[in-house]
């Protein structure tokens, strides 16, 4: 999130899509209700299925699952062509004003594809996805692709051409328009099934924040994985992104892209390299093409790329302090300077390492054996039977959990003849781990708030916690590489294992080591604030790239300092009254609540809205002030107009996302789902993002209407159940004791299903057996002038836990139906838009 759960209470207008909070988040979902009550905030939801959220909605629009860019581009244009926009804002604060290269063309002067399109790789030169400009600038936007090829030669100007008047074709602001122009409310609702008309009075309520110039007002846009979940995943919420910036919306109370996590750690998990393309705080991992760590840090070390007159921070040009101090954590006195900081000991990417790719590998042979933990990839999918028959080829699965589930009971799957058990030759080790509430730790919610947990059980039996059965198999890992040596023992030889207990290592201590402490004695020149060797930093603006500091992830930088576990605070003071509740936990980076929100103030540093004031210039002190942390180097005067976008090497928002930012555009273009009911109405012979590639498995089929799946899949979770875990509580049984599909009134009139009858869905991959649903939910939706049918399946039943084992459900899993397609940017499988036929059972 760039705001937070609790400020959603300050804003004038949602727009909530790709989510629903009211059965998923149901706790943090009382700040949207609480805007409504005190702010008489309006709400829209947009959703495939009229939801809880939908209820308490002033507007819902059903859209056809996978047409969001669709969606979000026609309000686009519909705010630039009503001159609903924040202008001043656009001018400073985002690229609108800044000229792109002349040679750089859009998807609809192209027959689908932006300028560069190889069709034989299926990828992008992206040399003319750039600023007209002058000088060199350096790394960061020119990342390697998975092969660990060396990285492309275009870098971003230094000295980037402009028009403040916005004018020039070809600056930002104009190509965005021109993009979007063909977004029509018509074309809209060929795509969504939205009419034109409910269409409008989405775009009319959404951009009315903007009316006659008004800048007080904020809206906010709220989603989840029903966003990120597509093979364009990651370019829908750029959408969200593009018109939040053209609504002065990010950065302010009230406003910004809010995700809503799905889990409670998630967001947590990504912080901490869940990812494989990244290192801890979202450093770029290297690769074998990075023969130094100066290589490196040429590499992913930005420059600034500017108009010239305008400043920018760039504070991603700290990054070899972060990358420093990140070594020093890990290897302690073996990483020198002499030894480029132990950059050797860093394992090198080579190639796409992500969830699916992952299975593909194994079901290839490449991948031999797999620790799962708290995952159950066989439930998770997608294409579940793809992910059986991986692991049937593996040599060894461990399975560390509190139930037997899908995965670790792969081998008996329905379907799977005794015979053939015998021949699954997958050594299979269970392991049975402390359930969240037998565990200490943090958690870091979708807000970005670490949240210290106690203990509230022992671990029953034998279960262990999952740090002590990470550490027995490092130590012996260890013990082994000491004992009989090997190719390259240095870096499992080297790394830091200094807690207090090494079998079973204290968390608290390990937020420590990742809050970072000083290797030496510092002084702060500014302020003479002085810090002892060993003494805790206070935060990630004391990182040194010497190796006088350690850091396990700079963005934790302040969560444990010499005050003690920030994240286990609770005060619930709010001076502010926005929400802000500086006591309560930490958050990062900073602390701060709200990110860029210097640009909840004018150029000169007033607040856009004097009654929900965040930061401002204080004249006087000649610095920035506020109620939350500003997010801005503090002494900066807003003459020096330095763009509030500090993590940017521009400084300001990208409309214009530039070179390698995204692999599919520097703008976000309507492409259909791999699996569609039509073609696309933009440009029918390029209907699927060009870049998406398919896997080519006997296992990797794909389905078309031709093959008689016309229908459309969506899936999705319950209140009642916590994905495929609380199958196994007698009490979450009850509230939900067997699967169902949600199909509409008309569809079950068409093909006479009656509410309670068994039905079948199949995709072209697998079967789904369950009891239908008929309800006034879903309706029918006018797709491109076809009739097309939507339905819906929640994804928590498998074919183990309580009902399961009693044989009162079908033991069929809902990802046996989706397909193995993944989003380019973030490698998030299809889940949401897939194509099914359905029949009786």
């Amino acid at each position: 999130m760039t705001n937070g759960w609790v400020d959603m209470k300050n804003t004038d207008m949602m727009l909530i899509m790709g989510g629903n909070p009211a059965e998923n988040h149901p706790c943090g979902f009382k700040w949207p209700i609480e805007a409504k009550r005190t702010r008489n905030a309006k709400m829209i939801v947009v959703d495939p299925r009229f939801t809880r959220t939908a209820a308490v909605a002033d507007l819902h629009c059903q859209i056809r699952a996978g047409s969001d860019i669709a969606f979000l581009g026609g309000v686009i244009r519909y705010a630039i062509e009503n001159n609903r926009i924040a202008k001043d804002y656009l001018v400073n604060f985002t690229n609108a004003a800044f000229i792109v290269k002349p040679g750089f063309q859009l998807p609809g002067d192209r027959d689908g594809v932006f300028s560069g399109f190889d069709v034989k790789t299926q990828s992008y030169d992206k040399s003319t996805w750039n600023y007209a400009g002058t000088g060199g600038g350096g790394g960061a936007d020119t990342p390697h692709p998975p092969s660990g090829s060396a990285p492309a030669a275009p870098k971003l100007p230094e000295k980037v051409e402009f028009d403040l008047s916005l004018q020039n074709p070809n600056c930002v602001f104009q190509l965005l328009r021109k993009h979007y122009s063909r977004y029509t409310p018509e074309m809209v609702e060929r795509i969504t099934g939205i009419p034109k008309e409910q269409f409008l009075k989405a775009a009319d309520l959404y951009t009315s924040i903007r009316k006659d110039g008004d800048m007080k007002k904020a809206s906010t846009i709220i989603y989840a994985v029903g966003w990120t979940q597509h093979s364009f995943g990651t370019q829908i919420i750029r959408t969200a992104a593009i018109l939040q910036l053209v609504l002065g919306n990010v950065g302010r109370a009230g406003g910004g892209v809010n995700a809503l996590r799905g889990h409670s750690n998630i967001q947590g998990a990504t912080d901490m390299a869940g990812l494989f393309d990244s290192l801890p705080g979202y450093l770029k991992v290297p690769t074998p093409a990075d023969t130094s760590f100066d290589s490196w840090m040429k590499r992913i070390t930005p420059t600034p790329s500017k108009p010239a007159p305008w400043d920018s921070f760039n504070y991603y040009g700290n990054t070899p302090k972060f990358a420093v101090s990140y070594l020093k954590a890990l290897y302690g006195d073996a990483a020198t300077k002499q030894n480029g900081w132990a950059f050797d000991y860093l394992p090198k990417v080579d190639r796409n390492y992500s969830w699916v790719q992952m299975w593909d590998d194994m079901y290839n042979g490449t991948v031999k054996g797999m620790l799962a933990f708290g995952m159950n990839g066989v439930a998770i999918g997608p294409n579940s039977k793809k992910n059986i028959d991986a692991l049937k080829k593996a040599d060894f699965l461990v399975v560390g959990e509190i139930y037997p589930d899908e995965t670790s009971e792969f081998w008996k799957s329905p379907g799977i003849t005794t015979d053939e058990m015998k021949q699954i030759q997958t050594t299979v080790y269970r392991l049975p781990c402390a359930g969240f509430a037998e565990k200490d730790g943090s958690f870091t919610n979708s807000a970005r708030w670490l949240l210290w947990k106690n203990t509230a059980l022992p671990t029953p039996g034998d279960a262990r916690l999952d740090q002590a059965i990470v550490a027995q198999i490092f130590l012996k890992i260890r013990e082994l590489y000491k004992k009989e040596g090997g190719k390259f023992p240095d870096p499992i030889l080297n790394l830091t294992w200094n807690y207090s207990a090494p079998s079973s290592p204290p968390l608290a201590e390990v937020l420590k080591e990742v809050n970072g402490k000083a290797l030496a004695d510092l002084e702060d020149p500014a302020t003479k604030q002085q810090i002892k060797a060993g003494q805790q930093l206070p935060g990630f603006a004391w990182l040194k790239e010497d190796g006088t500091t350690s850091c396990g992830n700079w963005i934790y930088s302040g969560s444990f300092t010499e005050a003690g576990n920030q994240t286990a605070r609770r005060d619930p003071s709010d001076p502010s009254g926005l929400g802000v509740h500086p006591g309560w936990g930490w958050s990062w980076p900073a602390n701060r609540r709200v990110l860029y929100n210097r640009a909840s103030c004018d150029v000169d540093g007033k607040p856009w809205d004097p009654t929900r004031k965040q930061v401002w210039w204080n004249e006087g002190q000649q610095k920035w002030v506020g109620n939350d942390v500003p997010d801005f180097k503090v002494d900066s005067k807003p003459k020096d107009h330095m763009g509030p976008f500090i993590m940017n090497p521009e400084g300001v928002g990208r409309i214009f996302a530039p070179l390698s930012a995204f692999a599919d555009g520097p703008f976000p273009e309507h492409y259909e789902p791999i699996e569609s009911p039509i073609d696309n109405p933009f440009h029918p012979q390029q209907t699927h993002n060009p870049v998406v590639k398919r896997f080519k498995t006997p296992d990797d089929k794909y389905g078309t209407p031709k093959d008689g799946y016309t229908v459309v899949c969506t899936t999705y979770r319950l209140t009642e159940l916590y994905h495929y875990w609380t199958k196994n509580n007698p009490m979450n049984v009850q509230l939900v004791p067997e699967p169902f599909i949600e199909i509409s009134v008309e569809m079950a009139n068409e093909m006479g299903f009656t509410g309670g009858e068994k039905i079948k869905v199949s995709s072209i991959r697998g079967d789904y057996i369950a009891k239908a649903m008929v309800t006034k939910r879903i309706k029918p939706l006018m797709i491109d002038g076809k009739k097309v049918y939507p339905i819906g399946l929640p994804i928590h039943q498998g074919y183990r836990g309580i009902a399961e084992d009693e044989g009162k459900d079908a033991r069929t899993l809902a990802n046996l139906l989706t397909p193995t397609v993944v989003d380019p940017n973030a490698y998030t499988p299809e889940f949401k838009g897939f194509l099914v036929k359905v029949e009786k059972a």
